[in-house]
C-alpha cells in the first residue's frame, strides 16, 4: 500500500503529539522543527486531522494541538484508518 507524502506527514505529526502528550498544547513551529516538516506543510495538514475530530486546538500565547483523545485510547487500527 502506497501512503502519500501528505499521509505520512499527517501521520508523523500524530506521532509526534501521541509522544509529548504530557505537554499540553505543542505550536506546529515546535512539530516542525523536531519532525523536520515544512510548517506550511502541516498547516495544510491541520484542517484535515481536526475535521476528522482527532485534534484538538486553542488559540493564543500558549495554543498548539493535542490529540482529541489520550495516546491510549488509540488502540484499534480503525481509529486512524475510519476518518
Amino acid at each position: 500500500m502506497k501512503i502519500s507524502t501528505k499521509g505520512r506527514y499527517a501521520l508523523r505529526m500524530v506521532i509526534d503529539l501521541a509522544e509529548h502528550a504530557d505537554d499540553g498544547f505543542i505550536s506546529l513551529k515546535d512539530i516542525a522543527a523536531r519532525q523536520g516538516l515544512s510548517k506550511k506543510y502541516l498547516e495544510q495538514i491541520v484542517p484535515l486531522l481536526n475535521k476528522t475530530g482527532m485534534l484538538s486546538t486553542t488559540r493564543g500565547y500558549q495554543g498548539g494541538y493535542k490529540l482529541a483523545k489520550s495516546p491510549s485510547e488509540w488502540h484499534r487500527r480503525c481509529d486512524l484508518t475510519d476518518h
